[in-house]
Order: C-alpha cells, then sequence, then structure tokens
C-alpha cells in the first residue's frame, strides 16, 4: 500500500489542503502546531473512521460544521480513494456516512457503512485498525510503549499480533470441552435407563406379551360390538317406521281435524246459501210487484193522453211531439186573438170619429146622417161579434192549456215509468240471475258435503288401523339394543385405550432402551474424544512455546538488522538480545546484558524503532504474507539531539532502508528533514495550515 494524496477539509488548524505523497522517505516538517500531526490523525480516520479518544473533537476544526478526508492510495497496480466526512450537530461530532465512499479505479466499490468499508479495505491491505495502529503508524510518545510494557503485557499483546495467543484461547477452550464431555458422561454414568438397561429390556417383554393377548381379546370385542350393532340398526330401523307411521296417523287426524272443519263449513255455508236464495226470490217478488205497479201507472198516462187526443200507439219519442202541437195551435188561437182584438179597437176609433166629424174615416168622404148611423151601427155590430170571437178564443185557449198541462203530466210521469220499468226488467234479470247463481252454488255446497264426509269416513277408518302400543314395544326394544351396544363399546373402548397405554408404554420403552443404548454408545464415544482432546491440549500446550521461540529468533535477527542499518557501523555498536517475553536487551563487549532502562536516550529511542520496525515486518510476514510496505512516524527523533549527529543518522537510515516502499515522517527537525526524497513544509497563518512542497 503506498499513499499518493491526503486531502484535508476543516480539519484541526486545516481549511483546504492538499497533500502529495511519493514512493519512498517523505517528511513533513514544520513548527510547533502547524498541522503536521493532524495529516497524521486524518489519515487513521479516512482508513477506519475510529476517533482517537472519546469523539471526534480533536479533529475537526473548531466551529466548522462539517469536514471531509480523502485518501487516495495504490495497491497491486490498483488505484483506490477513500473519503470520510464528519458533521456537527449540536455539542456531537458524528460521522457523516453519506460521504463515506471507496472508489476502485474511479469505480465505487462500498459506501455508507463502516463494516462494508473495514471489510473491503483488509482485504484489500491486509490491514485492520489494530494493526495499522500497532505496526506501521508510531504515534507521537507511543514509540517506546511495548519496551516500557510490563514482560507480562507485552508477551500477551505481541502473542495477539502473532496470532499466539489463539493456541492459549484453544486450549483453555479445549480444556472447557474436556470438562463438559466429563460432566456428560457423568451424567450418562448416573442415568437410571443406563444402569437399569435389563430391567427395561425385561418389562419390555411383559408388555409386549400383555399386548397380544389384549389384541386378541379386543377383536372378539370388535365382533360382539357389531352383533350389538345389528340388533341396534334393526330396532332403529322398526322404530322409524313406526314413528313414521304415527307422523302419517297424526297427519291423518290433523286432515281429519280440517275434514270435519269443513264439513261444518260446508254446512254453514248451505245455510247461508238457503237463506241467500230466499232472500232473493223476496226480493224479485218485490221487484214484480213494483213492476206491475209501474205497468198500471203507465196505463193511466196512456189513458190520460188518449183523453188529450193524442194517439198512443205511436212510438214514445213521437208523443212528444205531438205535445209540441199544442203549443202551436195555442199560439195561433192567440194570434188570432189579438187579430181581432186589434180590428175591434181600430173600429171603436173610426166609430168615435165618425160620431165628432161626417167624414169617412177611410176616403174622407163626406157621410149623409142616414150613411153614417148604418156605418156606426155596423161598425159596432161587428165589433159586438168580435168580442165574442175574442171570448170563444180565450176559451179554447184555456181549454188547450189544461189539456196541455194534463197532456204533459202525464207524458211525463209516462216517461218516469217507463225509465224506472226498464230499470226494475234490469234489475229482475240480475236478480234472477243471481238467485240461478246461488242456486247452483247451493248444489255444489250439497255435493261437496257428500265428498268430504265419504273422505272424512275413509280417514276415520286408516286412523283406527293404527295401534300406538307397537311404538311403545319399538322404544322399549331400541333401548333395550342401546344399552347393550354402548356397553359393549364401552368395553371395547376401555380395551382400546389399554392398548393404546400398552402401546404407548411399549414405545416410552423402547424408546429408553435405545436411548440408553445410545447413551452407552455416546459414553464411549467421550471416552475417546476425552483422550483426543488431552493430547490436542497437550499439542497445543507444547507448540506454543516453540513457535514464540522461533518468533523471538526471527524477531530478534528483524531488529538487530534494522538496528546495524540505523548505526550503519558507527560506535556505539548494540547487541540485542531478546527473550521469551519479547522483553529486547542489549549485551555489552563484556557479555553482559543491560537492560533498555539502562541505556541513554538515543539508545532507547533507536532501539525503541528498531524493535517496532522489525516486529512490523515480522507480523506483517506472519498475517499477510509479505512485509511492511508503509511507515508512518509521528515525531521519531524523541530523546535524539542534532550535537551527537544521531538525528541526523536516524534519518540516514530511514532514507537507506529499502524494505518498506514508503514511509512518512511528521518532524520539527530539519536535519531530520534533509535526508528525506520528498520534503513537505507546513506552516501556519492566521490560525490556518499552509503547505508547501520544498523538494
Amino acid at each position: 500500500m503506498k499513499i499518493e494524496i491526503v486531502q484535508l477539509e476543516n480539519i484541526r488548524s486545516h481549511i483546504k489542503s492538499t497533500v502529495p505523497l511519493t514512493h519512498g522517505f517523505n517528511c513533513l516538517v514544520g513548527g510547533v502546531g502547524c498541522g503536521k500531526s493532524s495529516v497524521m490523525y486524518a489519515v487513521d480516520f479516512a482508513l477506519f473512521g475510529d476517533s482517537i479518544g472519546r469523539s471526534f473533537e480533536y479533529l475537526l476544526r473548531e466551529g466548522a460544521d462539517s469536514g471531509k478526508v480523502t485518501v487516495q492510495f495504490t495497491h497491486n497496480g490498483s488505484t483506490y480513494k477513500l473519503t470520510r466526512g464528519l458533521k456537527r450537530k449540536g455539542k456531537s461530532i458524528n460521522q457523516d456516512f453519506e460521504q463515506l465512499k471507496l472508489y476502485e479505479d474511479e469505480k465505487l466499490v462500498a459506501s455508507m457503512k463502516t463494516d462494508a468499508i473495514a471489510e473491503q479495505f483488509k482485504a484489500i491491505t491486509g490491514l485492520d485498525k489494530d494493526l495499522y495502529r500497532e505496526i506501521v503508524w508510531f504515534r507521537q510518545e507511543h514509540l517506546k510503549e511495548l519496551l516500557d510494557a510490563a514482560p507480562r503485557d507485552r508477551q500477551r499483546r505481541l502473542d495477539e499480533l502473532f496470532g499466539l495467543s489463539d493456541y492459549e484461547v484453544a486450549w483453555s477452550n479445549i480444556a472447557q470441552y474436556q470438562r463438559d464431555y466429563d460432566t456428560e458422561k457423568r451424567v450418562y454414568e448416573k442415568d437410571p435407563d443406563v444402569m437399569g438397561l435389563e430391567k427395561l429390556s425385561n418389562e419390555y417383554n411383559r408388555a409386549s406379551e400383555e399386548f397380544t393377548f389384549l389384541e386378541m381379546d379386543l377383536e372378539n370385542s370388535i365382533q360382539k360390538l357389531a352383533a350389538a350393532k345389528r340388533v341396534l340398526d334393526e330396532a332403529n330401523a322398526k322404530l322409524k317406521q313406526l314413528e313414521e307411521k304415527k307422523l302419517a296417523v297424526e297427519e291423518l287426524k290433523r286432515k281429519e281435524a280440517r275434514l270435519s272443519a269443513n264439513v261444518a263449513n260446508t254446512s254453514k255455508t248451505q245455510a247461508s246459501v238457503a237463506q241467500q236464495i230466499k232472500d232473493k226470490k223476496t226480493v224479485i217478488e218485490n221487484l214484480l210487484k213494483r213492476q206491475n205497479s209501474f205497468d198500471y201507472q203507465m196505463k193511466l198516462c196512456l189513458s190520460k193522453l188518449e183523453q188529450a187526443g193524442l194517439l198512443t200507439n205511436q212510438p214514445f219519442e213521437q208523443l212528444g211531439t205531438c205535445l209540441a202541437s199544442f203549443d202551436d195551435k195555442i199560439s195561433a188561437l192567440r194570434g188570432e186573438q189579438e187579430a181581432t182584438s186589434r180590428n175591434m179597437q181600430l173600429d171603436k176609433k173610426r166609430a168615435a170619429e165618425l160620431s165628432q166629424e161626417s167624414k169617412c174615416p177611410l176616403c174622407i168622404q163626406p157621410l149623409t146622417g142616414e150613411y153614417k148611423t148604418d156605418l156606426m151601427h155596423r161598425i159596432e155590430h161587428e165589433n159586438v161579434e168580435r168580442e165574442n170571437s175574442i171570448n170563444h178564443l180565450r176559451l179554447e185557449v184555456a181549454t188547450l192549456q189544461k189539456t196541455k198541462a194534463i197532456a204533459s203530466e202525464a207524458y211525463s210521469n209516462l216517461q218516469t215509468c217507463v225509465t224506472r220499468s226498464a230499470d226494475l226488467k234490469t234489475m229482475l234479470v240480475d236478480e234472477e240471475n243471481n238467485l240461478k247463481k246461488i242456486s247452483n252454488q247451493l248444489e255444489e255446497q250439497q255435493r261437496l258435503e257428500i265428498d268430504q264426509r265419504s273422505e272424512l269416513e275413509a280417514l276415520q277408518f286408516e286412523i283406527s288401523k293404527f295401534d300406538i302400543s307397537e311404538l311403545q314395544v319399538a322404544k322399549d326394544k331400541k333401548e333395550q339394543a342401546i344399552k347393550q351396544y354402548y356397553a359393549v363399546e364401552s368395553d371395547l373402548r376401555t380395551k382400546e385405550n389399554r392398548k393404546k397405554d400398552l402401546a404407548q408404554r411399549l414405545d416410552d420403552t423402547k424408546e429408553r432402551i435405545n436411548l440408553a443404548q445410545e447413551k452407552l454408545e455416546r459414553m464411549e464415544k467421550i471416552r475417546k474424544t476425552v483422550e483426543i482432546l488431552g493430547a490436542i491440549r497437550d499439542a497445543y500446550r507444547s507448540i506454543q512455546p516453540k513457535l514464540r521461540s522461533e518468533f523471538v529468533k526471527v524477531l530478534r535477527n528483524f531488529v538487530q538488522q534494522v538496528l546495524d542499518s540505523l548505526v550503519s557501523g558507527e560506535p556505539p555498536m548494540l547487541n540485542v538480545v531478546i527473550d521469551e517475553t519479547y522483553t529486547p536487551y542489549v549485551k555489552s563487549e563484556t557479555g553482559v546484558d543491560r537492560e533498555v532502562s539502562n541505556l541513554s536516550g538515543g539508545e532507547r529511542t533507536l532501539l525503541a524503532f528498531a524493535y517496532r520496525l522489525g516486529l512490523g515486518q515480522l507480523i506483517m510476514q506472519s498475517r499477510t504474507g509479505h512485509g511492511l510496505s508503509m511507515l508512518m512516524l509521528d515525531e521519531p527523533t524523541e530523546n535524539l539531539g542534532s550535537e551527537d549527529g544521531s538525528i541526523e543518522r536516524l534519518a540516514e537510515a530511514i532514507s537507506r532502508f529499502k524494505a518498506i516502499e514508503q514511509i512518512i515522517a511528521v518532524t520539527h527537525s530539519e536535519a531530520f528533514a534533509a535526508k528525506a526524497d520528498h520534503v513537505i513544509i507546513l506552516e501556519k497563518e492566521g490560525g490556518v495550515s499552509k503547505i508547501s512542497i520544498e523538494r
């Protein structure tokens, strides 16, 4: 793995910074607080997402609501880019999972899930968080942590990194398996079925014999039940037949009651119809009497019309026309009377004029006395005749009016009688038709009564043939058959339940026998398993020290090689010895072992660096199959001085250390940075980190 670019947005003193890195020895140099270590912390956050402390307060820029880190790296010819973000919400700072993305050659391979990113990153590089922070990233003031640890703590910690603790865990886990198997074996040994297996077998044989006899007895009971069932079915059939007959008889009785009621109703209906016939005859008689009365009145009216001079043998409509002739005669007589009266008045006027003047009222000629007298006598005589004629005419008019009144009254009465007589005839015809219908109805009711009485006698005969005592006998037989059937069935159910219980007991006993045999077989397997587990535990117990001894030898060689390359043959030469707790010692030229605590500050720093570097190479080889390819150093010049040249020697040694493809160091020492292949200058202006490339 080799980091190419680190981009920081709102990370500590960095607002927006890009740190380019190359193959070989990279050095970030600057004063205190200019943002060098922030790059290291940002890379750790981008790769794994976990905070160093309890929160991300140490990472997000003060006053910023969000931050982002992007790390671009290469591995096995592929380019990867991993981004993570931070966001502030209230007083807390958390990851912004929407910014979490991993790209391979510009293709998104995982996003938004920490576990998925961690799994992909480990599959690519072989690194996880613990391994990275232990052997790749040498944090400031943590370089000598392993040297200063207690031997047992150091051994436990490195055994975990080398994977040797797995043997201890396996040894402990196998011990638990041994205890579990021993416990299971003791439980089996105390199991009553295992101890009493022979007793269980004898019990099973006795139950099997009893089961056989019970099956024979059960077959006999089944036959008895079948016979009882046949008897019960026959009794049921007989009872059902009689009950059906009883229902039929009850239906006949209900029909008898209905017929009796119908006969009574028919008798009542006949009486009612007979009364209706009698009433109709009375009505018809009354109508005939009224008809006779109207005929008599019509004769009287016709007689009056004949007396009035009308011909009664003509149609009734022409009689009205004849009555109208009376008005014509009266009008003619009155006209004649009026004309006569006018003439009489005219003559009276002439006579009056003659009496006053002797002139003719017509020709105005003078009249002589005698002629005038004759003329006046003649006029008076004519007036007397006219007066008699008028009186005669008045008498005729009065006579005609009286005759007309009598004739009109007779005609009106005749007209009324004709209308009423016609209505009476219609009513008489209707009543005679009704009488005929009622008479027919009476005859039908009489025939119906005869039929009903005949049917009633037949029903009563059928009812008399049913004997109710037969039904009671059938019920008694059915009750006896039921008692017998249920007695046999109860005995059968008892035997079946007994058989079921025996079968269950046989199954349970058989299962217990099988289980006891399985337990015996299991006990034998457990015994062999415990022996094998004991042998495996002994092997694990013996292999861990041997593997640790081999790791110690290789580690001593790795550390010595790194240390020799760091001092490059210049005194003082440090000869390293490492014991079984991974504790390093320095052997002096006189052969005396010197503990790390007795070394000078510079020697301890060089030894700690060589020790951690050797551990990293060995652990990576054992865990991934390849060596350490990247190293992150945060202020590695602790306790080294420029006066004795130890800083320059360390930097020179690191620059010559080609076993690691990329080394990224953070330092404030320009002398240390002078040996780097790629130097990045960090400065701080107005609280903001600025980055420049020196070479």
